[in-house]
């Protein structure tokens, strides 16, 4: 695959895609509606959306990491091979999955840039879902695939211990890349509102362009760097549910940060806790 950004691991696009759409596998996440409407030929169709953590301490953590280690392996997902994962755009849904799969372990995850728009734009074709498979018979179903099994990247992922580390170290940043509503309080999404001390932030759209594609890696690298998100820190985003967090680690990755760690439990933890540190910030 070509390379579309200096690490290629985390973006391709369409063209270089269609060039090689029977050598990877495809998963869509979109809303399994959109999907039977129309999607990439040869894809399979998983949702992840109500998969979520309130607890990022070692067992939980390692429960819920299990469950997608299933979900990814029962889509067919083999470290041999190449992964392509899509949305309608470079959207949330699609980012949070590539980044999960990163953590287990795949060496080659991407994300599908500009989704199934893109995939259109450039030409290409998407086939309709139309009609249901035939009934199964019991005695011959085949083997359930097994759960997806690579060598876990955790150093890719952040615990609430973490980010509380993190909030002293002059060598790390938090990134909160919700709305600002939230970021400064006013829209109330947990218990407590705010945000975490010392965060930056930097709304995850603005790395995206009017076509929800990513915006090209100068551009990139200027919109972060000029807030003091720079490659020698250890970036820590965060969101709500380390959706929106994980466009920004893969903007990050994209750019070769070799040090992003997506808040995997994100203010949904955070903010639902009563120990820990919350500020909320001043309207300059």
């Amino acid at each position: 695959m070509a390379n579309y950004f200096p690490d290629p691991r985390y973006l391709i696009t369409a063209p270089d895609l269609a060039s090689r759409l029977t050598d990877v596998t495809l998963i869509d996440l979109r809303p399994a509606e959109d999907f039977a409407v129309g999607h990439i030929p040869g894809s399979t169709h998983v949702d992840i959306y109500g998969v979520s953590l309130n607890d990022s301490s070692e067992a939980p953590l390692n429960s819920f990491l299990a469950i997608f280690r299933v979900l990814f392996g029962s889509r067919g997902v083999r470290a041999d091979r190449p992964v392509v994962i899509y949305d309608h755009e470079s959207g949330e849904r699609a980012s949070r999955a590539v980044w999960l799969l990163a953590v287990l372990g795949h060496p080659d995850v991407r994300l599908l840039d500009g989704g199934t728009e893109g995939w259109l734009r450039a030409g290409q074709k998407l086939v309709r879902l139309t009609e249901a498979p035939p009934p199964m018979d019991p005695t011959q179903a085949p083997p359930t695939p097994p759960p997806f099994r690579g060598t876990m990247n955790m150093d890719l992922l952040a615990t609430r211990f973490d980010v509380e580390r993190a909030i002293d170290d002059p060598d790390s940043v938090i990134v909160d890349v919700r709305r600002e509503s939230e970021y400064r309080g006013t829209e109330k999404r947990a218990r407590r509102v705010g945000t975490i001390p010392g965060a930056v932030h930097l709304f995850w759209r603005d790395h995206l362009d009017a076509q929800g594609a990513f915006r090209s890696p100068p551009e990139i690298r200027a919109l972060y760097e000029a807030k003091g998100i720079t490659p020698d820190k250890t970036v820590i985003p965060l969101c709500h549910g380390g959706y929106r967090s994980a466009s920004t680690f893969i903007a990050l990755k994209s750019l070769a940060y070799p040090k992003v760690r997506n808040y995997v439990s994100a203010w949904g933890e955070w903010g639902n806790r009563e120990d820990t540190r919350i500020v909320i910030p001043l309207v300059s």
